[in-house]
């Protein structure tokens, strides 16, 4: 007897193999994974035009003058009036804005240098040794989260005031070298970035504890620190209440603050400077763009690095 069934069709038949794809394939399924796609564009393309709206606003309303920034479309250009905008920036008040501008470095790069190195040592110390407390101490820096930074003012301006650190730099950098949340984000990538078996290892050769940490735990976490490092510079460069409370003189303000400043004298007086304060924003922007670009090659190293052996 002679059978009628057909062989299944195999790798070395492609037309087969097409034909079977296509009947296995419902018209449904292909409609729901276009509906799907169209949706999840749509979203997209939303969060993107909400995200970058106000940075188009920013640079369209940089490069006008007083009168146009009033009366012309404030999404669109008029006369280009960029090169007199940073001209009058630079020099109103003996160039005010760049000593502003250089107060907010300092105070940025020393106090997140300090973070970094502060936050990834406990970090590095709390995912790679254990001893007794272990857990309650990393309860007390989770828990940390739930204060509000505004209920440490009055406590910190009292302390400061017995150390004779208001109107000063410490004043704004001491606070900016702790922050709990980078202690947590540290030891998180520690656990998974570091092997506990490469640390053994390199105490059997002899290698001591701060050698390891330096030579093997930072280089395995400088995509970690880096991280770390640009959250803590943003949050710093953008820090606005700690200066207004702290600093009185205004050759130390900060730039954030210097603008608000800035701002406010259009309500208390008939002078209008709304015009050097968006300049001042799009200028106040570049350095955390530079540092973002900088900082670059550190997380295309870490993503990259699970898959090379």
């Amino acid at each position: 007897m002679t059978s009628t069934l057909q062989p299944p069709p195999t790798a070395a038949d492609p037309t087969a193999r097409v034909r079977a794809l296509r009947r296995r394939t419902a018209p449904g399924a292909v409609r729901h994974g276009r509906r799907t796609k169209v949706l999840l564009l749509t979203g997209l393309t939303f969060f993107t035009v909400y995200a970058l709206a106000p940075v188009w606003w920013l640079i369209v309303a940089a490069t006008k003058d007083q009168n146009d920034l009033y009366t012309t479309n404030g999404l669109w250009f008029a006369h280009l009036s960029l090169g007199d905008n940073l001209r009058q920036l630079f020099t109103y008040q003996d160039g005010i804005f760049l000593r502003w501008m250089g107060n907010t470095v300092v105070y940025g790069l020393v106090s997140t240098t300090g973070m970094t190195v502060i936050c990834v040592a406990c970090g590095y110390g709390l995912a790679m040794y254990q001893f007794r407390g272990r857990g309650v101490l990393m309860g007390c820096v989770i828990g940390s989260f739930l204060v509000p930074g505004a209920l440490l003012t009055i406590p910190s301006f009292l302390l400061y005031s017995d150390l004779q650190l208001i109107d000063t730099p410490w004043a704004i950098i001491v606070p900016g070298c702790f922050n709990s949340f980078s202690v947590y984000l540290a030891k998180v990538y520690a656990e998974g970035a570091i092997p506990p078996e490469l640390l053994e290892a390199a105490r059997i050769d002899g290698a001591g504890e701060y050698r390891i940490f330096f030579r093997i735990g930072c280089r395995l976490m400088s995509t970690g620190a880096a991280t770390v490092f640009l959250l803590g510079f943003v949050a710093n460069w953008n820090s606005f209440f700690g200066p207004l409370i702290f600093l009185r003189s205004q050759s130390r303000w900060t730039v954030m603050l210097g603008l608000y400043s800035w701002l406010k004298v259009k309500t208390d007086s008939s002078t209008d400077l709304t015009g050097m304060v968006v300049v001042g924003s799009i200028v106040s922007l570049l350095p955390m763009v530079i540092l973002m670009i900088s900082l670059q090659r550190y997380w295309r190293s870490g993503i990259t690095l699970g898959s090379l052996k």
